[in-house]
């Protein structure tokens, strides 16, 4: 896990992959219509690398306006600026509603999500709950669990790169909050149209698939800022500065897959729920904090020297001859120059759900990381990172999932036609 590798906040990692409908942000005017795949955004909310200031109009219209199309070559909700609030769940398939039952679900789903992106009513489904918000940047994105191709008379459809996690050291999975048929990624910038659309999805489950687990996250709200910020995780680290960059000749070879056929074009998700133990951590002090890390806590820039996003300097030594960046610090261990090039794109959220019975929070982080191969991803890089990373025992890892995330849906299809229909 690597919790100071998460996408910048509004970082806007569309501009080299090729994505062309994939941003529309409203104003309070009109509509500005981004081209995604072009790298270029106009006016001064989309030359913001972050999208906040393009979401934080005066009165908060151009916030409520932005909106996400559905449909699309790639599901919306991996490249895409992350929204201020997330609802994450995962379903099973009821017994006996096999393939045709799977079809008939993503079919709805799909047809629901794409009038809530568009800050439509969800048909038949509706119940009011968001009654008079706009779309909020809603991002719906789905994704298969292993045991659903068992269930679906599918197995032989079942990519290998989707094979169980390992176990790594010191995890406490709770496997009731872990794994599921099917996965659910729902992102909105308001808390309401959020729960909106989490309410409908479950609604057209009924008698096809039942909830396993659900969970809820944030990220900070577009604008909340008085210029564009990369965010602070629960520990007080900003916390996105080494995500993988579109500009990079390999952004594209390392989170979209490239097979089996009906997976062109999606990728893997790793999903982690990771506690983080923040009485223990707020009593360490900062500069102890900064060399477990191996930035500095006021800005984010590496102790190598420079500033956020000055390239660490992995060989640099003090003037005692001692390394800048020590041998466990997080940043060390969970480089790519670490772990033989590997990276993935993160897309993480924090979460508090109170306290345990111990007194202590129960609070952290979501971890989502989108990747083509979790074998050449985050699996080599947690290996790593639970042998020598001593930002380890800060964190408890205890939930966690491997979903394949289908390619997008074209206009009048859904997400995973190609497999069900192959």
């Amino acid at each position: 896990m690597n919790i100071h590798a998460a996408p910048d906040e509004r970082q806007d990692v569309n501009a080299a992959a090729g994505f062309s409908r994939r941003a529309l942000l409203g104003t309070a005017g009109a509509g500005l219509a981004v081209g995604a795949g072009s790298g270029v955004l106009a006016g001064k909310a989309l030359a913001d690398p972050h999208g906040s200031a393009a979401r934080s109009a005066p009165g908060g219209q151009a916030l409520g306006r932005a909106a996400v199309p559905f449909h699309g070559e790639r599901q919306a909700g991996i490249v895409e600026p992350q929204q201020a609030r997330v609802h994450l769940a995962s379903f099973d398939l009821a017994q006996g509603a096999g393939r045709d039952g799977l079809r008939r679900l993503l079919k709805g789903w799909s047809e629901t999500t794409a009038l809530l992106a568009r800050g439509e009513q969800a048909g038949a489904r509706e119940n009011q709950i968001a009654l008079g918000a706009g779309p909020c940047a809603l991002t719906v994105t789905f994704g298969f669990g292993a045991s659903l191709f068992d269930r679906t008379g599918l197995t032989a459809q079942r990519p290998p790169a989707l094979a169980p996690l390992p176990d790594f050291p010191e995890d406490a999975i709770d496997r009731s909050r872990s794994d599921g048929d099917l996965w659910v990624q729902i992102g909105a910038d308001d808390a309401l149209v959020a729960f909106h659309a989490l309410r409908v999805l479950q609604q057209q489950a009924v008698g096809l698939a039942t909830l396993r687990w659900q969970m809820s996250g944030f990220s900070r709200t577009p604008g909340a800022t008085e210029r564009p910020m990369t965010a602070r995780n629960l520990m007080g680290q900003v916390d996105g500065t080494n995500n993988p960059k579109p500009a990079d000749p390999d952004f594209t070879a390392k989170v979209f897959a490239g097979g089996p056929g009906w997976l062109t074009g999606g990728s893997y998700v790793v999903f982690r729920r990771i506690r983080m133990l923040l009485d223990n951590w707020e009593n360490v002090p900062t500069d102890r904090q900064e060399r477990v890390i191996g930035r500095r806590k006021a800005d984010g820039a590496p102790l190598s020297g420079g500033t956020e996003f000055t390239p660490v300097d992995l060989a640099k030594q003090n003037d005692d001859g001692m390394l800048a960046i020590p041998v466990d610090a997080h940043i060390r261990v969970a480089a790519p120059a670490s772990n033989s090039g590997a990276a993935m794109l993160r897309r993480g959220f924090s979460y508090q759900d109170g306290v345990l019975p111990d007194g202590s929070l129960d609070a952290g982080l979501l971890f989502l990381a989108f990747q083509a191969d979790p074998a050449r991803g985050f699996i080599p890089v947690q290996r790593r990172l639970s042998r020598g990373d001593s930002l380890s025992r800060f964190l408890r890892h205890e939930a966690s999932g491997l979903y394949a995330v289908p390619p997008g849906a074209p206009e009048g299809g859904y997400v995973g036609q190609p497999l069900l229909e192959s």
